[in-house]
């Protein structure tokens, strides 16, 4: 496994859930991370939070669905950081009404802006520092929904996670000849605050029964530890008590 001491990881979405659990996971390993997302505060605490624990993180606010501000911030990496080794690309949401009885043409754009042509904004701003760095791994947090289509996701979110499985593919394949690896993680239900825009509230319970943020932040920290000649185009993980196979995440609300 390889030593990521003092590597540069630039994690967006990093304020909650996947994403903080990511950047708390890389840190602890060593790497300088760059912290992305909309809300400058939660940022701050993440960054907080490493560097009580001896780490390096600096904050970078950013809006993914704007594609100049993206490639400001990793111009700003370059001067800073001086190289980008990982990047998780984490910022995503879904909205409550998301069924095709309810779904509006504002909620489907903003789930694509956000969840698919943001990571594509991202990839696209860091492949050119890569190929001159001859490596890096791009990792795509994308869904089980990218794998299955179900009720419980609705078509934005699952057309999103599809096109970012796709997309995922397309850079092993004509990326590699540059030494530039990309992961697809496809979770299940994951404890994070995206739970609260479901139409059908999910228990206490529940939530504890799922993947947690930590879970994703050491898988993550896993693939980043990989060879670089190991490539890891896909990984599915789901909770062991599995609510899409049990039955009652399925239903469709009123």
């Amino acid at each position: 496994m390889r030593d990521l001491t003092g590597q540069v990881a630039w994690v967006t979405g990093a304020g909650t859930g996947i994403g903080e659990g990511s950047a708390l996971a890389l840190a602890a390993a060593g790497m300088r991370v760059v912290l992305s997302g909309r809300r400058e505060s939660e940022l701050a605490k993440v960054a907080a939070k490493i560097t009580a624990k001896g780490g390096q993180a600096r904050v970078a606010a950013l809006d993914v669905t704007n594609a100049d501000a993206v490639e400001a911030v990793v111009k700003g990496i370059a001067e800073h950081e001086g190289r980008i080794d990982v990047v998780v690309n984490s910022a995503g949401l879904n909205v409550t009404r998301r069924n095709w009885k309810h779904l509006s043409r504002a909620d489907w754009d903003q789930v694509i802006r956000i969840d698919l042509d943001g990571a594509f904004y991202c990839c696209h701003a860091v492949l050119p520092m890569m190929r001159k760095q001859k490596g890096g791994l791009i990792v795509n947090i994308s869904s089980i929904a990218g794998k299955r289509v179900s009720p419980m996701t609705g078509p934005a979110y699952s057309a999103a996670k599809f096109g970012l499985n796709a997309m995922t593919d397309s850079l092993n394949a004509e990326e590699c000849v540059n030494g530039i690896r990309a992961t697809a993680v496809c979770p299940g239900e994951v404890a994070t605050p995206i739970l609260d825009k479901r139409p059908i509230p999910v228990s206490t319970e529940d939530r504890a029964r799922m993947l947690q943020p930590e879970d994703l932040g050491e898988t993550i920290a896993f693939l980043a530890r990989m060879p670089s000649h190991v490539c890891i185009n896909e990984l599915v993980i789901t909770p062991t008590w599995n609510r899409m196979a049990v039955g009652p995440a399925m239903a469709i609300p009123d």
